[in-house]
């Protein structure tokens, strides 16, 4: 998946915890071969092949996470878009290179995730017009900590933490009765790349934060980041992090990259209408929590 995995289990033998973990990762491997955006032996690659010509019929999980995607799409007003594909493989952050206006502002043309037709009776997953790709970059690694809870789960394990990247999915309590305790990341490091901004405790909980550092450079003064705006084809500004709390990773990787874009007073009103917790830090820099969160958190510094 291209990025760092991390599982820690509570269990009384080391011979049940590692394969338990082992099945996990199995699982992992499993879905992200599904699902790689990369890859042209995968489910999705298939899909995006197959943009404007034909239905491709597709696993049980590549339809369950596509249906989750257009669902957040759907109560986002369009703000979370996997069909942002086009716009996305016009990036080179490795490079360091912007694609021209008026090849972003003609790709948008096919974004659009009500042209994503779901046959549940089928299995089946088509885009309607040619040249569409569905990327799913923003919800895939929630979902698959999600799938790797459910297996180490079925070893019998009743605590635990997944991290994928920077979506994390605990449950149980750690072996002194506490919560797990995760770190939220400060988005402007003042000196070391693993500084903190903030701790919350999760139990059978999920965490995601998307912010403007993971990928970016700056150019022109000007910091170019792998969010993109799926009404724009450019990075969103509103925001330098967002971090959601929610029962379902998938729905915390989803939202976590909506309420980036939309800013803080669209954001937090997305998150109370869905009943989720939430930390944003705004593009000057200030901290904006939901309500519920604000008991729950314990700030740390935060440079600017």
């Amino acid at each position: 998946m291209d990025t760092l995995v991390t599982i820690q289990v509570v269990a009384k033998r080391p011979e049940r915890a590692e394969k338990a973990i082992d099945r996990a990762f199995a699982e992992i491997k499993r879905l992200g071969d599904l699902l790689n955006f990369y890859s042209e032996e995968s489910e999705l690659a298939k899909i995006n092949r197959s943009a404007g010509i034909s239905d491709v019929k597709v696993s049980p999980e590549t339809l369950d996470l596509i249906e989750k995607a257009v669902s957040t799409s759907g109560k986002t007003g369009g703000t979370f878009d996997v069909t942002i594909g086009p716009e996305i493989i016009l990036w080179d952050f490795a490079e360091k290179k912007k694609p021209d206006d008026g090849t972003i502002k003609e790709r948008l043309n096919l974004v659009n995730y009500q042209w994503i037709a779901i046959d549940r009776e089928k299995s089946t997953i088509s885009l309607m017009k040619r040249g569409m790709l569905i990327d799913l970059g923003g919800i895939a690694k929630g979902y698959i900590a999600d799938r790797a809870v459910e297996e180490l789960k079925r070893e019998g394990i009743v605590s635990g933490l997944v991290a994928v990247a920077g979506d994390i999915r605990a449950f149980g309590d750690k072996p002194d009765g506490r919560p797990w305790r995760v770190g939220i990341r400060n988005p402007r490091q003042s000196g070391r790349d693993d500084e903190i901004m903030a701790m919350i405790e999760l139990k059978d909980m999920a965490i995601s934060t998307a912010g403007d550092y993971e990928r970016f450079f700056i150019a022109d003064g000007n910091r170019y980041h792998h969010i993109l705006d799926p009404k724009t084809g450019y990075p969103a500004k509103a925001s330098r992090s967002v971090s959601v709390i929610a029962r379902e990773g998938a729905f915390t990787d989803s939202y976590s990259t909506a309420v980036f874009i939309l800013g803080p007073e669209k954001g937090l009103e997305v998150l109370r209408k869905m009943g989720f917790e939430g930390l944003i830090v705004d593009e000057h820099g200030k901290v904006h929590t939901t309500d519920g969160l604000r008991d729950r958190i314990e700030f740390k510094r935060l440079d600017s």
